[in-house]
């Protein structure tokens, strides 16, 4: 989440009152972001998509990861732009190309298609949604008004985590618009809504017919999908059909529940968009496996917004307001890959300025090779189109 969400993600003030602080460990304010939408990246040159899978190999590296495995594409938001990322640190794809002109603006979120040629990005500060394709870096569709929030068919107000699918009907995506309260089902094509969840405009935690701030909507299996509402401090599972299959409550130490997300073996991950910030893993039945909440020195979180346990147990996330996206093991809660500079916001190579969102790449997949099967993403299940 961007810094201007900083404010529209206390989502209505009657009813959420969250601590902001500054990069580091201060009480301060969170440190002005100034809008760099006309800033010309000065990352690595990007390179062109290869005409053949690399098995073992992430996209662009030299050699195989122990760390990570595959490239991290990253939402470098308030740089207006997203970066691919090798385990070494190369960025060998971005958008947009060196010296161009971006037409993005605060980048929330970014995932690939389902069968990688395309990435969704959903511009939180400027309500709006958009696919680019990865080969020609062309923005080929769009959805809401541009720096105007709204609750009519085709307004936002305040999306997240924008995720595409194919389905036998044509590809649909989702949105959690967070302060209209609910989400969202679009058809590409016709740029209609197709289903919702939840009442627009009616904040009340009262799952599934209403809900207090949605903030996350990740694939989940059997077609199902995962809420986070802020306002509940809880993930709930939704079957296919959006019926309530259990809530997950998160433990009242921590507050504002961001982008909670399956992991491998089915457990639930979640960061807590605060200073410092915190990671919790749960089960299903709500027992909590492990946390990570460091409150001062190297390792405390700033604000982190996205949390993922890759298949090698290690976990990534992005903190957000540290500018960095990193690795953490689990076993240790040693921090074992960085990218970024801690606290110092930059468009050079190996600087980021608000990284609020990311996916991986897997090792071997081409992104906007032909014939990508539809798959292999971290939220993949039979059949959800993903």
């Amino acid at each position: 989440m961007s810094a201007i969400r900083i404010l529209s993600r206390a989502v209505l003030a009657f009813t959420l009152t969250l601590p902001l602080a500054s990069c580091g460990t201060s009480a301060q304010a969170p440190k002005p972001k100034p809008n760099q939408a006309a800033s010309k990246a000065k990352s690595s040159p990007s390179a062109k998509p290869a005409a053949a899978k690399r098995s073992n190999l992430p996209w662009g590296a030299s050699a195989p990861s122990s760390i990570l495995p595959g490239d991290v594409l990253i939402a470098d938001s308030h740089n207006n732009r997203i970066l691919l990322v090798t385990p070494q640190h190369k960025v060998v794809w971005q958008y947009p190309a060196p010296g161009q002109k971006t037409s993005i603006r605060d980048d929330d979120d970014v995932f690939f298609s389902p069968n990688f040629g395309e990435i969704i990005t959903n511009e939180e500060g400027d309500q709006t949604l958009a696919i680019i394709d990865f080969k020609t870096r062309k923005i080929v569709w769009t959805y809401g008004h541009a720096g105007v929030a709204g609750s009519a068919p085709g307004y936002l107000n305040t999306p997240d985590d924008a995720f595409l699918y194919s389905t036998p009907q044509g590809q649909v995506v989702t949105v959690a618009d967070i302060k209209n309260q609910r989400i969202l089902f679009i058809d590409r094509t016709t740029h209609k809504i197709i289903q919702q969840y939840g009442q627009t405009g009616v904040y009340r935690v009262n799952p599934p017919t209403t809900y207090g701030a949605p903030n996350g909507d990740f694939p989940a299996p059997n077609g199902g999908m995962l809420v986070t509402q802020i306002g509940g401090n809880d993930a709930i599972l939704l079957n296919k059909q959006g019926k309530m299959q259990y809530t997950v409550h998160f433990p009242n130490y921590f507050s504002y529940p961001s982008d909670a997300n399956f992991t491998p073996s089915g457990n639930i991950i979640c960061a807590f968009y605060t200073d410092p910030g915190a990671v919790v893993l749960m089960s299903p039945q709500g027992k909590v496996l492990w946390q990570y909440h460091v409150t001062s020195g190297p390792g405390a979180l700033n604000h982190p917004s996205l949390a993922v346990q890759l298949p090698n147990g290690l976990v990534m996330l992005n903190d957000d307001y540290n500018d960095r996206v990193i690795v953490i093991d689990p076993k240790t809660n040693a921090i074992v890959w960085q990218y970024g500079h801690t606290g110092v916001p930059g468009t050079a190579a190996g600087y980021l300025d608000i990284p609020d969102g990311m996916d991986l790449l897997p090792n071997g997949v081409v992104p906007g090779a032909t014939g990508n099967a539809i798959g292999g993403h971290l939220w993949s299940y039979p059949g959800n189109g993903y």
